[in-house]
């Protein structure tokens, strides 16, 4: 069986993409799964948010992308939870030069076909833009997983992104899927946060995925220490929902 490949993207930032990366990787290697954790953001907030200082690299998926360095050669694998390909701040310079290749949409696809057999889910933190490394994202995967913060502003990215998914699916990913948006950074308790939800699932025709992630500080104390909500606050609400996201999804 292929790995399920799912690109989180949206090209709006603060809405817990990388939260949602790590955490559901977790979730998921808890419960049996192989996962390969990709750091496709300049940025690296996921590098960094599960303990990895990028500026201690000398090799990323930079390399792997644009420097014909195998993917085997710049994972970093992890006695428990998912193994990461890590990102440093050398990607900014990836779109520019990645321009200049031939089919260059398709090299994240090329360069993973390597260490596919060897997971079940690869998970991919696209960054907050729509240039060439989130359409690499989105060339490289079965799925995409929008999430999204439940205002008013929040979801008039949606249909853009929506509109690459549409490109990417026309030009070089026929498979991909749109899995559905998953409601973050959630408050229950407004009316306003329901409405804006019931807006985006009427507007895109998409899927919700359930359950919505609640608001919490516990999701920015994790981090600070390397590690994920589920260990530093295993039965907090946020944990409770990223791992029934988890079963959902299997």
């Amino acid at each position: 069986m292929p790995p399920r490949t799912l690109a989180v993207a949206n090209q709006k930032g603060g809405v817990a993409k990388t939260t949602t990366v790590a955490t559901l990787g977790a979730a998921l290697a808890e419960l049996g799964q192989r996962v390969l954790l990709v750091d496709l953001d300049p940025q690296a907030c996921l590098t960094f948010s599960i303990g990895i200082d990028p500026e201690d690299l000398d090799k990323s998926i930079h390399h792997v992308l644009l420097g014909g360095v195998q993917v085997r050669d710049v994972l970093i694998e992890f006695e428990e939870g998912p193994d990461l390909l890590p990102a440093t701040i050398e990607l900014a310079t990836a779109e520019v030069q990645l321009a200049r290749e031939s089919g260059p949409e398709q090299v994240l696809r090329t360069a993973l076909r390597s260490v596919r057999s060897s997971y079940d889910w690869i998970i991919v933190d696209c960054p907050p833009t729509l240039g060439l490394l989130t359409v690499n994202g989105l060339s490289a995967a079965s799925d995409v997983l929008i999430p999204l913060q439940c205002e008013t502003l929040a979801h008039r990215g949606v249909g853009q992104l929506l509109d690459t998914v549409h490109d990417v699916q026309q030009l070089t990913n026929p498979g991909l899927r749109v899995l559905g948006v998953l409601p973050t950074l959630y408050d229950g308790r407004t009316t306003h946060a329901r409405a804006v939800l019931e807006t985006i699932a009427e507007t895109y025709s998409l899927e919700v995925l359930a359950p919505a992630i609640p608001k919490s500080i516990r999701f920015a104390e994790a981090p600070a220490v390397g590690e994920t909500i589920l260990t530093t606050s295993p039965t907090s609400a946020g944990a409770k929902a990223y791992r029934a996201l988890a079963a959902t999804l299997l």
